[in-house]
């Protein structure tokens, strides 16, 4: 059962060890992690704390995903300009 209240993607770098990760759901809300499942796990405690943020600063909360998903994917290409 995944345990977030939002989705997830988790972009994998050129680094074997360093993974970006953030929510399409929760505007602002982003992070890194040593694996995937740091990734899952930073993200479950940092959801929360993004969601008081907001409350506390009573700004809009999305409402929580009955079915979030998690994506795995590469770190996109940056383009040269």
């Amino acid at each position: 059962m995944i345990e977030l209240d939002y989705s997830l993607v988790i972009e994998a770098t050129e680094e074997p060890d360093f993974f970006g990760f953030y929510s399409p759901e929760l505007e602002g809300f982003t992070g890194v992690g040593s694996s995937i499942e740091d990734c899952i796990y930073k993200a479950k405690w940092g959801m929360k704390e993004q969601v008081s943020l907001l409350k506390e600063r009573r700004l809009p909360v999305p409402p929580k995903n009955p079915n979030p998903r998690i994506t795995i994917q590469n770190q996109p290409a940056r383009v040269a300009g």
